[in-house]
């Protein structure tokens, strides 16, 4: 019997790239967003709806025989206070209950490492107190809340705490940085850009989502740090896709204080696309353990930090005219660059 599995925020950056790991798998596929299913080459292979799932109503027609949800939807943290938690709060209480309703027994939820904060040790694991940074961070740790709820009442819910992921598809903050590299610009990064910090390609991350989707439940119905187990510092690994680029362009370090009052100030004035939680941890080492994931999902990533944003800077050079006069909020689009393109005449 073919699997049918609905996701949420489907056609997103992570949406398309899991319905195309899906499709490969034999899966049949269902979405629902906001937006547009715009993506010709599987639009008309999947089943998609534009729709809210903020309204009960419209999530409950697109799970009719659904087997797993996988709950990618969520307002970003360039929304608004108040759309960050109807969606990823409400929202996601809304997804939860009409999946009972519907009789389906798994619901994986996407989190992120954002709900641990700005810790003060590492590696992170996923038993951390959590201290959410801003609406986004604090609006994710209610969302968790309301899966624990959920599984303690015996719906399958295992939550993933992916940290940021790029590859095929991903624009948002990174399209900036490739678009310094693809002019030939220095990139400047806070401090001296020596501290280890991890990424994760959307492959990656898609695997995970198939093994939570497929394993049995005394396995997957449990909380998963998911990160690159190769990872290098922001220097080295951006530093790479310069090197890439072949411009000769070299990371530029900034007194990290000062810029970061800068980014403070830019930030309130609606200036800058970078918010509190990219520029308060950039400068600081930020990894989490996978040990849980490899151990009890047999998660086992194939790409590297470098090899992610070299993956992504390749798509990026190769579809750049299709979205160089597009941007938004969300990783599907380039940000706003701001006050950060006139910086960069100076780079």
């Amino acid at each position: 019997m073919t699997q049918r599995i609905l996701i949420t925020g489907g056609s997103g950056f992570l949406g398309i790239n899991l319905v195309r790991y899906l499709l490969k798998k034999g899966v049949e596929v269902v979405s629902i967003d906001l937006e547009p299913f715009d993506y010709p080459d599987v639009s008309d292979k999947i089943h998609h709806v534009i729709g809210d799932i903020r309204h009960p109503e419209e999530v409950r027609k697109v799970m009719e025989g659904v087997d797993t949800v996988v709950h990618a939807a969520a307002a970003l943290p360039l929304y608004t206070p108040e759309e960050i938690f109807s969606t990823d709060v409400y929202g996601t209480q809304v997804v939860l209950e009409e999946a009972v309703k519907a009789g389906c027994k798994r619901v994986i939820h996407i989190s992120t490492t954002a709900v641990y904060g700005i810790p003060d040790h590492h590696p992170l694991i996923e038993s951390d107190p959590m201290i959410g940074v801003g609406p986004y961070g604090k609006a994710k740790i209610q969302a968790e809340d309301k899966c624990r709820e959920w599984r303690e009442k015996g719906l399958i819910v295992p939550i993933i705490r992916p940290k940021s992921f790029i590859g095929p598809e991903r624009l948002g903050v990174f399209a900036i940085f490739y678009e310094w590299a693809r002019d030939g610009h220095h990139f400047p990064i806070l401090g001296k850009g020596n501290n280890p910090y991890q990424y994760l390609d959307v492959e990656d991350l898609c695997d995970a989502i198939w093994l939570c989707a497929t394993l049995p439940p005394d396995q997957a119905n449990d909380t998963f740090n998911i990160g690159a187990k190769v990872f290098g510092t922001p220097r080295s690994d951006f530093q790479a896709v310069l090197d890439y680029a072949g411009h000769g362009k070299k990371i530029k370090s900034l007194p990290q204080a000062p810029a970061i009052l800068a980014l403070r100030i830019l930030e309130f004035f609606k200036l800058s696309p970078i918010y509190k939680w990219i520029y308060e941890t950039a400068g600081k080492e930020s990894f989490v353990s996978i040990e849980k994931a490899e151990s009890k999902l047999g998660y086992a990533p194939k790409y590297s930090n470098r090899d992610a944003l070299i993956r992504n800077y390749e798509w990026y050079l190769a579809n750049a005219g299709t979205f160089e006069n597009k941007t938004g909020y969300t990783h599907r689009v380039p940000w706003k660059q701001g006050a950060l393109k006139l910086a960069k005449k100076f780079f």
